[in-house]
């Protein structure tokens, strides 16, 4: 049994363990998740399976419904620990495993380890070993972090004057919900960039088509919220904008560790409220290196960049 957060991540588990085990013919792999018609997965799993990949809420409907039996399974996966917390199934979590046998494999994945994750590890693990891959952050990475102080309504016109005077590669800005993907990302396309929005109801191809478009510099800005960004590695993101600040210091590590690769450096811009500037010391100590302040330019300095630049692409 793997659980995991998103019907998408789901699908990109499934896919994957289909390529892994592509030379055993007779295994079956069964995804279940939410937003699709339940009788047909009930009707799929009564064929059998031998792994299940779930979201949480679908699964605690099937084994309700007795369509799925977990009391005698092997293996427990839980993908993405930490954004099954945040996304609310921390309850269903732990009523699933508590259906599932006690002499059974357990295995956690998690980008953050916050408390809540930290206790179902103790109560459902037997002895579990910690294995936790050590990201290169701040000055170890070359990453220049910095924060720009800004109200709420000020950000979008904030992001235009940030986007318009920059020089970067490619860009990555994180935003909180899915719907703000789609209107960020459009309101910079009409700022003249090029912009794609990555979130959690994009099908599995959709997703791909717009890494690959990052990756191969088509495509210049994505916008994402931290679940549908799991897994996005481009070594040429040169900036990662905080458009909205994560939950906690650990999710920024791991947002701005998405830039500063390959041996290039980077930078990570944070947009903060004047009342959470408290949060510059945590993330300093998170990152062991200095946030420096970020003064938005001048509609002159913008100006006068856009003519240089002009000047240099006709001289070329």
């Amino acid at each position: 049994l793997i659980l995991a957060p998103t019907r998408e991540l789901c699908m990109q588990i499934t896919n994957e363990l289909k390529q892994f085990g592509s030379h055993l013919t007779k295994m079956r792999i069964q995804a279940v998740y939410g937003g699709t018609d339940i009788v047909r997965q009930m009707r799929e799993i009564k064929k059998g399976a031998h792994i299940i990949v779930a979201t949480p809420g679908r699964l605690r409907d099937l084994i309700k419904r007795k369509a799925v039996n977990i009391t005698e399974i092997g293996y427990v996966v839980l993908d993405e620990a930490d954004e099954m917390l945040n996304m609310g199934f921390l309850e269903d979590v732990e009523w699933i495993l508590e259906q599932a046998p006690e002499k059974r494999q357990m295995a956690l994945f998690s980008a953050t380890m916050p408390k809540e994750i930290s206790r179902i590890a103790k109560r459902f693990m037997s002895s579990p070993k910690t294995i936790a891959i050590e990201a290169l952050i701040g000055a170890k990475a070359m990453i220049q972090q910095q924060y720009c102080l800004v109200a709420a309504k000020e950000k979008p016109n904030a992001l235009q004057r940030m986007l318009a005077f920059e020089a970067f590669d490619a860009v990555l800005i994180f935003v909180r919900t899915k719907l703000q993907t789609v209107s960020v990302a459009e309101a910079i396309a009409r700022g003249g960039h090029q912009a794609a929005a990555i979130h959690g109801d994009l099908a599995q191809n959709q997703r791909e088509q717009i890494i690959r478009r990052l990756s191969k510099g088509q495509l210049d800005i994505v916008v994402a919220t931290d679940v549908a960004a799991r897994g996005l590695d481009v070594d040429r993101i040169s900036h990662v904008i905080n458009y909205d600040p994560p939950h906690d210091a650990e999710t920024y590590v791991h947002r701005i560790g998405r830039t500063g690769r390959a041996g290039r450096s980077g930078r990570a811009i944070i947009f903060l409220a004047k009342r959470d500037e408290r949060r510059i010391k945590i993330l300093e100590r998170e990152t062991q290196n200095k946030l420096t302040p970020y003064a938005l330019p001048s509609p002159e300095m913008i100006r006068s960049k856009q003519l240089k630049d002009f000047k240099e692409k006709k001289g070329r």
